[in-house]
């Protein structure tokens, strides 16, 4: 057995960092991805001249990269060029109002004055306030192995006073600044782990830190280089990477996990198996009946689902020079918007609709006159009674009408849609949610599964729906997280 490779199942980001940090640490190790491309939910299209990244569009906390390639003897710079983006994100209001967050907090400063002066001070404050929660909560609860009660002990009293669990992101905010223009603003940072910001905890206005104080990057080529910049890395380590190779089950023995039987056929034995897979669907679909403890699997099944998305992927003719590389345009009622999703289980029939243009920082990816736009609207998770496959062609036409009161009608000559079903057959993502379990709770962190199954010897989990996560520096995390798991638990799995 001790010749047996490590199995990482999914080549998502999760799954290429755990594999790229076992490989250095001298294990043999096998990916297996059922996709014929690496990358998870982290994917592009390429159609008709256009290409887009379907999944991820936002990164920050770009030392998380540098360490991980550092963990491999490797320079960053060796693999990606990462672009700072300026403005950092440009919003449009049904009001009329515009603002552009800047990497130069001046020029940010100067359009929040504008709006009202008081708030200049007051936002000063949100960003001390935020930067003091990632303080404080980041070795604990995002850079080291999963948070247990224990876990507490080591933050000073003082400082465990300021976690804000108790209070909801929207409480919180509304504390710091007066214009309804920057509450909306800052609230939807909540929607990056698919939260609603008027339930989830203030704790994680963090997310609002790694952004407004840490910047936002863009892999030249895509958001799509960072997966193969981690698949080169991997394979030069000597992980080998099977794509195209769905998987039918684990198998166990004595407790413990022992295969990977593949939908061809084939076992492959295992010392140890690292799951980038939604943690839900690894005890409902890939352990044998009785692996789990029912009443933990029960509970994992039963619990409160993340957001999904509706994206839409348009070549439009023509430049739209009011537009920038990253745009929200909110609704008029960001509280009714949650409320469709996560209490009425529909579509907003208002949304705040997101819209990314690549071609503005790599003008290859549309062909001359054209540009590329990722649209993305928040939807509920699957489930509810909403029926995309009956709905979708409308709901497309609520989106673009709501581009047409900011004035938008592009003229789109080739088009993609991927609704939710679609995330959750092409990703794995369990009901389509794109980040696990809802973190519309102030416990979500101690709740969330632990990267090292708690009933089943020798399986770890990796991935946005685990330990630390989602977004592209946590499920790189978790993969580091996963890794050293699975060292510590088996130091014969070296060479």
């Amino acid at each position: 057995m001790s010749g047996d490779p490590v199995i990482v199942v999914g080549a998502g980001i999760g799954g290429l960092s755990a594999a790229i940090h076992l490989a250095a640490a001298g294990v043999r190790v096998l990916v297996v991805e059922q996709n014929p491309a690496v990358g998870g939910k982290m994917g592009e299209v390429r159609r008709d001249g256009f290409r887009w990244d379907t999944g991820p569009s936002v990164i920050t906390m770009r030392h998380v990269l540098e360490e991980l390639f550092a963990a491999a003897g490797r320079r960053l710079e060796e693999y990606l060029r990462l672009l700072p983006v300026e403005p950092l994100t440009r919003y449009f209001y049904p009001d009329g109002v515009q603002l552009d967050l800047s990497r130069d907090l001046p020029k940010t400063l100067a359009q929040i004055a504008a709006l009202d002066e008081r708030d200049v001070e007051g936002y000063l404050a949100f960003l001390s306030y935020a930067a003091r929660l990632h303080r404080i909560t980041g070795p604990v609860f995002i850079y080291d192995q999963p948070p247990g009660w224990r876990s507490l002990r080591r933050v000073p009293l003082g400082d465990a006073l300021h976690v804000d669990g108790l209070r909801t992101m929207q409480r919180a905010i509304e504390s710091y600044v007066r214009s309804p223009h920057l509450r909306q603003l800052l609230g939807r940072f909540g929607t990056y782990v698919g939260a609603n910001p008027f339930q989830a905890p203030a704790t994680l206005n963090v997310i609002a830190h790694v952004e407004l104080n840490g910047g936002v990057w863009y892999p030249q080529g895509g958001v799509y280089a960072i997966a193969q910049a981690l698949a080169r890395l991997a394979e030069e380590l000597g992980v080998e990477i099977q794509t195209g190779v769905p998987v039918e089950r684990l198998e166990t023995r004595d407790g413990r996990v022992c295969a990977v039987l593949l939908a061809d056929g084939r076992t492959l034995a295992a010392a140890a198996v690292i799951a980038n897979l939604d943690v839900a669907t690894v005890y409902e679909r890939l352990l044998p009946p009785g692996a789990g403890q029912r009443r933990r699997v029960q509970r994992l099944l039963a619990a409160e689902p993340s957001c999904s998305a509706f994206i839409l992927l348009w070549g439009v003719r023509g430049h739209h020079s009011q537009l920038a590389h990253h745009n929200i345009f909110f609704s008029s009622d960001y509280r009714r918007e949650f409320d469709a999703i996560f209490r009425q289980g529909v579509p907003p029939d208002e949304p705040t609709v997101y819209v990314a243009i690549t071609s503005r920082t790599d003008p290859d990816h549309a062909p001359s006159g054209h540009e590329n736009w990722f649209v993305l609207v928040n939807a509920p998770a699957l489930g509810s009674p909403w029926d995309w496959t009956q709905k979708t062609i409308a709901y497309r036409e609520v989106v673009r009408a709501r581009l047409a009161t900011f004035g938008l009608r592009p003229e789109v000559v080739t088009e993609q849609v991927l609704t939710p079903l679609d995330l959750q057959r092409l990703t794995g993502a369990r009901r389509g949610a794109l980040y696990g379990l809802s973190s519309n709770s102030p416990w979500t962190a101690f709740r969330r599964p632990h990267n090292r199954a708690p009933d089943v010897q020798g399986l770890y989990f990796a991935g946005g729906t685990t330990h630390p996560g989602g977004g592209v520096p946590m499920v790189i995390l978790s993969g580091r997280v996963a890794a050293h798991l699975t060292l510590a638990d088996d130091d014969g799995l070296r060479k």
